[in-house]
């Protein structure tokens, strides 16, 4: 099978890298790209946006199965246009991804399939805003309606700081605060059949100790020691099948990546929010526990055949991710530093340890530099959290970017309590 993936970051990184371990995978592309995907893949120049680009390049490379990794190709309806040149795709629809696109929809979409999420309002007028953030109080939780690459929720304290952010946005969904743990799990469908995979938890907050600005993400791990056995299952039963039944009834079938990001409240599972795709770091976790070959799944969701497969394998293995961010990074990070170590990463922590690339490239004289706010995925597993933790943090020490950032607390209290 040729495969071709689309987008350039972690979690591109992330799925190359299991894609190219399948031994079905004959030929691996992937455009854009970055300068850690190129040692597993070739790379394509595209236009990631751009449906009529991404669905001509798949022609002209024979693609077997083309997967779109980012959220904003997948609004843009890339999926769409890779299906209708013929080709197998993993994505939803331009429509169904409208799951992600805005949150509103999805607030609608769980309505109608009676999933537990949290009480909220839609909001368009400044008056309207005013009395939704006096209706739930403090703490106040603000979303942008639309995509904003991981960055458009505050959850704050400040009346101010919430009402400026809500004013910002063309329209903002204002909704109560979900207290307890949360947990992220994806689920792969065909738009009938929900496979959920491991659940991880992730880091949102840039800062050790859940401090400062949200950020796409800083960390994870999986698994989830802490958690209910039965916390998969009936999430599936409440959330997952429930979400796709009423997309298909929708006449908007949704086929690809269900993300479910939920809090484990006093009061049962709720859902925070849903994704139309992998999520980045939490992939890097999941996919590293993943046995069964990733290609045949993926196309499976897209040919409508998962019912057909037999059920999914996990190594024993915990997996735990570090991300290392630039200079500056949420805000306006600084690129073009030079990266150091990773030669030594691969010579010494490999394989339980390894790098995953997310805004990096390549110079003219082959040194890597940073491209991004978050720069690398540093990933390891161990027979339990704390060698996954001790085994990424070693290899973290091994990098040197100048005025990098990243947590030292990854999954250090999930550990203590495995």
């Amino acid at each position: 099978m040729k495969v071709l993936v689309i987008g350039g970051g972690a979690r591109e990184h992330a799925l190359c890298r299991s894609l190219s371990l399948d031994p079905e995978v004959t030929a691996l592309h992937c455009a854009p790209g970055n300068a850690g995907i190129a040692e597993v893949a070739e790379l394509h120049p595209v236009d990631a946006l751009d449906g009529a680009a991404v669905a001509r390049l798949a022609t002209e490379l024979e693609a077997g199965l083309v997967v779109v990794g980012p959220e904003a190709p997948l609004v843009a309806g890339v999926a769409d246009a890779v299906r209708d040149a013929g080709i197998p795709c993993f994505g939803p629809s331009r429509e169904a991804a409208e799951l992600e696109g805005s949150k509103a929809f999805a607030k609608d979409v769980m309505a109608a399939a009676n999933v537990p999420t949290a009480r909220s309002y839609v909001c368009t007028t400044p008056q309207q805003i005013d009395e939704a953030l006096d209706a739930f109080g403090t703490p106040y939780v603000v979303k942008d309606d639309g995509l904003a690459a991981g960055k458009g929720v505050v959850v704050t304290a400040d009346l101010a700081k919430a009402r400026e952010h809500a004013l910002a946005c063309d329209r903002v969904v204002i909704e109560e605060f979900l207290d307890g743990p949360e947990v992220s799990l994806f689920a792969i469908t065909d738009g009938e059949t929900v496979l959920p995979l491991q659940p991880a938890q992730d880091f949102k907050r840039a800062l050790d100790n859940d401090e400062g600005p949200n950020t796409g993400g800083m960390g994870a791990y999986s698994p989830l020691p802490w958690a209910e056995p039965k916390l998969v299952d009936e999430v599936l039963e409440t959330v997952l099948q429930p979400t796709v039944d009423e997309l298909r009834r929708r006449g908007t079938p949704f086929a690809g990546l269900l993300y479910a990001g939920l809090a484990i409240t006093g009061r049962g599972v709720r859902v925070i929010e849903f994704n139309a795709r992998f999520g980045d770091p939490e992939t890097q976790v999941v996919l590293a526990r993943l046995k069964t070959p990733l290609a045949g799944v993926l196309l499976a969701a897209a040919e409508g055949t998962l019912a057909d497969l037999p059920s999914l394998t996990w190594r024993d293995d915990a997996a735990v991710t570090v991300v290392v961010a630039s200079h500056n990074y949420p805000d306006t990070p600084r690129t073009g530093d030079p990266i150091e170590g990773l030669a030594e990463i691969a010579e010494q922590d490999a394989p339980h340890a390894y790098v995953l690339h997310a805004g990096t490239r390549r110079n003219d004289d082959g040194t890597v530099v940073s491209a991004g706010g978050r720069v690398l995925s540093v990933t390891a597993t161990g027979k339990d959290l704390t060698q996954a933790r001790e085994r990424a943090y070693t290899a973290v020490h091994r990098i040197t970017l100048a005025g990098s950032q990243h947590r030292t607390d990854i999954a250090s209290e999930a550990a203590a309590r495995a």
